[in-house]
């Protein structure tokens, strides 16, 4: 039963885990938005979107419904924010620490000659 628990976190995590799926999620964070308008802004082809848009539709992530010959698509459940937030803020903590390494390079007297440069 465990095990069934892992892979049912692992799948929807897996449902987020592309870069196009993680802009369509943040660009429907505004609200509700149809298919040529995620087109238009994200600059994304309509036969890629709608391969991404179904993925996250059947992952429980977007929520969609029609209107006339248009495809509305919003969130699901907004708690979506709530995973992705303290994924955002870990990275950027492990960005500070990455500059901070390479500030610290800059500042030394550790340099890299080109080649043919006498020492």
């Amino acid at each position: 039963m465990e095990e069934l628990v892992y892979k049912i976190k692992a799948d929807f995590l897996k449902t987020l885990a592309h870069p196009v799926r993680l802009q369509i999620v943040e660009f429907l964070k505004s609200g509700e938005k149809n298919v040529g308008a995620i087109v238009k802004t994200l600059g994304i082809p309509q036969s890629s979107l709608s391969r991404h848009l179904l993925v996250l539709r059947e992952g429980g992530i977007l929520k969609s419904r029609q209107q006339g010959t248009a495809t509305y698509y919003n969130i699901e459940d907004h708690d979506i924010f709530q995973v992705l937030r303290p994924i955002a803020e870990m990275l950027r903590k492990k960005l500070k620490r990455t500059e901070a390494v390479l500030n610290s390079l800059g500042k030394g007297k550790v340099g890299f000659q080109k080649e043919g440069e006498a020492k």
